[in-house]
């Protein structure tokens, strides 16, 4: 009964075209992207800055400076005091935040679609306007070292795995953490605040994704009223980053740390990202991540590590092909009670061997892949989501158009496809393997 009512989502799935999103882009004069994805159902409207600059296009030796600039963003502009930005949205009923990562910086805000312009207005602003008092930026350092304290220094898991990035990178700045190394951080000045922000803050290294209750129309006259009088840089750099050479053998680290509650092994092999026209190889492998460490016995770890030789209580992989250069494919393997580490390395070694010789279940394949079509269509329900879809996108070097594309390529992918990827990617030599765990004499007394 069971494989009949799968068999009948299946073929509901397949049968329902994903709902044709309505987009367009164009760009600015002075060289800003403007992406418009019209969603009718409500009226509100996100509107998301996307600047092409993050942690990975820092100056050596400033750590940091790309996430510290963006806590400074809401330091104040000419016309706008302190914390005056977000008190504006929030008095307008809207919502507002930031985030950084290595690839990009992003601001958004969600409100009422009647107050597109208003958010135009404001944000344009501080693209342009930004001004700092010393004393603003030195609260705001205290402010981000805190936060290193608490999310990284306080973690081990976040210690180890900001090790384990450190080794995987040795040339690429992505081995570098987007919060910064905490003896950079304490070393960042409003002068390099203010130098990161006059060379990157310009139009022409952005892209504005506006979505929601919108026409292009409208949202066109709205960004050359508000943005189209900025200048664009005349110095933007060219933007060119170390990348890594060879590596010609594996990588291992043991981290150990008194507070870590429950050991694990991961594992970490370089890995191709999503290419503008190109994107087959990232497709292939998005699907590796859900055929080894998907939904428990579902996924050839779950199935193999938990369910059959159950000397693992967890075992998972990840990917995530959006990023501008070479990215990871990670395993991750939870020992089960009285299994050692290097016994739970050896059960994924021997686990992977089987999956590299036997290949893939054809009935498990067409399941993962009713699932992906399923999300995709589950995806178009969130306006914010779609928006960021778009401008995570554009801002790790894709184009619209591969945006658009990345659903069919999805449902493209066959089991060779993935074996094949699979092949080329879990090469121990391009690898690095992690241990943590608790140091010796925390592990004797526990076991006592």
């Amino acid at each position: 009964m069971h494989a009949i009512r799968l068999a009948f989502v299946a073929l509901l799935l397949t049968a329902l075209p994903l709902r044709a999103e309505t987009v367009a882009s164009f760009t600015l004069d002075n060289g800003l992207e403007v992406v418009v994805i019209e969603d009718h159902r409500a009226p509100v409207v996100v509107q998301m800055v996307w600047y092409r600059v993050g942690a990975a296009d820092e100056p050596p030796g400033k750590s940091g400076i790309a996430h510290f600039l963006e806590h400074l963003m809401f330091k104040g502009t000419e016309t706008l005091a302190p914390g005056e930005f977000s008190a504006i949205v929030q008095a307008n009923g809207g919502s507002d935040n930031a985030f950084t990562s290595w690839d990009y910086t992003a601001y958004f805000q969600r409100v009422a679609a009647d107050r597109l312009g208003l958010m135009m207005q404001i944000e344009s602003d501080r693209m342009a306007n930004l001004r700092l008092a010393a004393e603003d930026v030195l609260t705001e350092r205290d402010v981000i070292l805190e936060e290193r304290n608490q999310r990284t220094e306080n973690d081990p898991g976040a210690l180890f795995s900001e090790q384990r990035r450190a080794a995987q990178f040795q040339n690429h700045p992505y081995g570098i953490p987007i919060i910064g190394w905490r003896h950079e951080i304490e070393g960042l000045t409003k002068a390099d605040a203010l130098d990161f922000y006059e060379t990157y803050y310009a139009p022409n290294n952005a892209i504005l994704v506006v979505a929601g209750d919108v026409t292009v129309d409208a949202v066109r006259a709205l960004a050359e009223e508000h943005y189209g009088t900025l200048a664009p840089s005349e110095a933007l750099p060219e933007r060119i980053r170390p990348q890594e050479p060879p590596q010609r053998a594996e990588r291992r680290l043991t981290f150990a740390d008194p507070r870590v509650g429950q050991p694990y092994v991961l594992r970490t092999y370089l890995a191709p990202e999503r290419d503008p026209g190109a994107q087959e190889t990232a497709a292939a492998l998005t699907y590796l991540a859900e055929i080894l460490g998907g939904e428990g016995a579902n996924s050839v770890l779950g199935d193999k590590l938990q369910f059959d030789t159950q000397t693992a209580i967890h075992s998972s992989a990840f990917y995530d092909g959006l990023s501008l250069d070479a990215t990871t494919f990670g395993l991750v393997v939870v020992p089960a009670p009285g299994v050692t580490l290097a016994e739970a390395e050896a059960a994924l070694d021997a686990a992977l061997a089987e999956f590299l010789e036997e290949g893939i279940d054809p009935t498990l394949f067409e399941t993962l892949k009713m699932r992906t079509r399923a999300a995709e269509i589950y995806a178009l329900d969130s306006v914010q989501g779609r928006a960021r879809r778009y401008g995570a996108a554009l801002a790790s070097g894709l184009t619209v158009q591969d945006v658009q594309d990345w659903p069919a390529i999805l449902q493209a992918v066959t089991p060779e496809d993935v074996m094949a990827a699979a092949r080329a990617v879990l090469n121990r030599d391009n690898a690095v393997t992690g241990w943590l765990e608790r140091p010796a004499e925390s592990r004797s007394e526990v076991s006592q």
